[in-house]
């Protein structure tokens, strides 16, 4: 099943994402059931959210992984919305 995870950072948070980086994609490597992801970008270009898309059982377990990103775990996320997602083109 594919969840997308869209996310966005708390205002003023690009440290505290900068700071926990290198864990998050350490998670997401170990974790072996990220699809797709990369950073929500504003008109600056500089990253203020995250889209993941995961390859998991079900709902539950896209929760589990969301809940234990490092991101989550350092209070990085304003909001987080996880969505079925069927992929189409690509």
């Amino acid at each position: 099943m594919l969840i997308a995870l869209i996310a966005r950072d708390k205002p003023g948070a690009l440290q505290t994402r900068m700071d926990n980086r290198a864990a998050h994609l350490a998670y997401i490597e170990e974790t072996g059931v990220v699809a797709q992801a990369g950073p929500l970008l504003d008109n600056d270009g500089q990253m203020n959210g995250s889209l993941v898309i995961l390859d998991v059982d079900d709902m539950a377990a896209a929760q589990v992984w969301a809940a234990n990103d490092p991101y989550a775990r350092a209070g990085l996320f304003e909001r987080v919305e996880l969505t079925a997602w069927k992929k189409v083109i690509g």
